[in-house]
């Protein structure tokens, strides 16, 4: 990983916090972790009276997975899908094939008119287009928690611990206001100021903004993370997942390195193009490095495949092309670039003699230093 990551700590030895996390797994009693897990489920069970507990779901392997484990370990769940924004049919596949796995299923879909608004101002303002969604993905499935009284979440992961983050929060086992606030996606930017800003009712909002510490306390919500207390393998939840129905493409995904991840939403092409804008990495960099700490790749396999496949310019996703990507947001390819070009960090690519951005024929820049060194 590069030290451009944001949160990242390389120490004295050049080993960054992601690696320590996972040097450390290795010192984990994750059989007392698991009696740990059982011992806090059993205090939410509801023994038939209603759910016993809600796993968010977007249909994906991690998701999957996490419901796999709580219906193996005899829980009721409630899953509650945040919608994307642009969800592709893969992704509609696998949300109904959560459903097949026998589990009620609740789907929010935010008004699509207000998405679009907030996906530009997202994309503008702080150089995210999944802004409002990666707002919702936290959001929603607490805000159903205190409509349908359910005090226990399960979530997945926790990022801070898989991608490098400060120590406190990626040791951290539970998810509240704190985490969200700090490491769940505000990039600085409140929703409550949209409303006067951007002309948007504040009723319109309502499913980006966490309910309050009343509604929290009256229900008793908490949230855990499930890669706590069992240990968590892109690969291996992959593997469950599809022995259990997800679906996946026949073909890499753009800027990626795998077939398997973030396979929903046709606007993630542009946000991860826009991390490596801003910090020179992006998805092939986040798997590659899971991988080599794992030891399945070498170094120099992991920066070979970086080369190749990070950071391209995003010409479709999930081949779908970017004109109609943009469509919703009425926003041009070149308005687009003009925003990509905005939020480059000059630092890290290669300009010309008058400062300009070098691009080859398909509009990708040139990386200063591969080497991360």
């Amino acid at each position: 990983m590069p030290s451009t990551k944001p949160d990242l700590k390389i120490d004295e030895e050049g080993v960054c916090n992601a690696c320590r996390a996972y040097e450390n797994r290795k010192h984990v009693d994750w059989d007392q972790r698991k009696k740990e897990l059982e011992t806090t489920l059993d205090r939410y069970r509801q023994h038939g009276k209603h759910w016993d507990c809600i796993v968010p779901v977007s249909g994906g392997k991690d998701s999957t997975y996490q419901l796999i484990r709580m219906l193996q370990m005899g829980l009721t769940p409630l899953c509650v899908t945040a919608s994307t924004c642009d969800l592709s049919e893969i992704g509609r596949k696998n949300i109904e094939n959560t459903k097949r796995l026998g589990v009620d299923l609740v789907e929010f879909s935010p008004n699509p008119i207000v998405r679009a608004k907030l996906n530009r101002i997202g994309l503008t303002e702080v150089g995210d287009i999944s802004w409002p969604e990666h707002l919702g993905i936290f959001t929603i499935p607490v805000r159903a928690a205190v409509q349908y009284n359910i005090p226990l979440i399960v979530w997945g992961e926790n990022s801070q611990n898989e991608y490098g983050g400060p120590a406190a929060a990626a040791e951290n086992n539970v998810l509240d206001r704190r985490w969200l606030e700090e490491f769940g996606g505000l990039l600085g930017l409140r929703v409550n100021d949209l409303s006067e800003a951007y002309d948007i009712p504040k009723r319109n909002l309502l499913p980006y903004n966490y309910p309050t510490e009343e509604e929290l306390q009256r229900v008793g919500v908490t949230g855990l993370f499930l890669g706590y207390y069992l240990p968590w393998d892109g690969i291996a939840n992959n593997l469950i997942a599809q022995a259990n129905g997800l679906v996946t493409p026949e073909y890499v995904v753009e800027g990626s390195m795998v077939n398997y991840e973030n396979l929903d939403n046709h606007q993630m092409g542009i946000h991860d193009y826009f991390k490596f804008l801003k910090f020179g990495f992006s998805r092939a960099s986040d798997i590659a490095s899971m991988h080599i700490r794992r030891d399945r790749i070498t170094r120099q396999d992991g920066l070979d495949i970086v080369r190749k496949n990070d950071g391209k310019f995003p010409w479709s996703y999930l081949r779908k092309p970017l004109e109609d990507i943009l469509d919703p947001l009425e926003m041009s390819v070149d308005e687009f670039v003009k925003i990509c070009d905005k939020y480059t960090n000059k630092k890290i690519f290669k300009c010309d003699a008058g400062g300009k951005l070098v691009k080859d024929r398909h509009g990708n820049l040139e990386k200063v230093n591969y080497d991360n060194v």
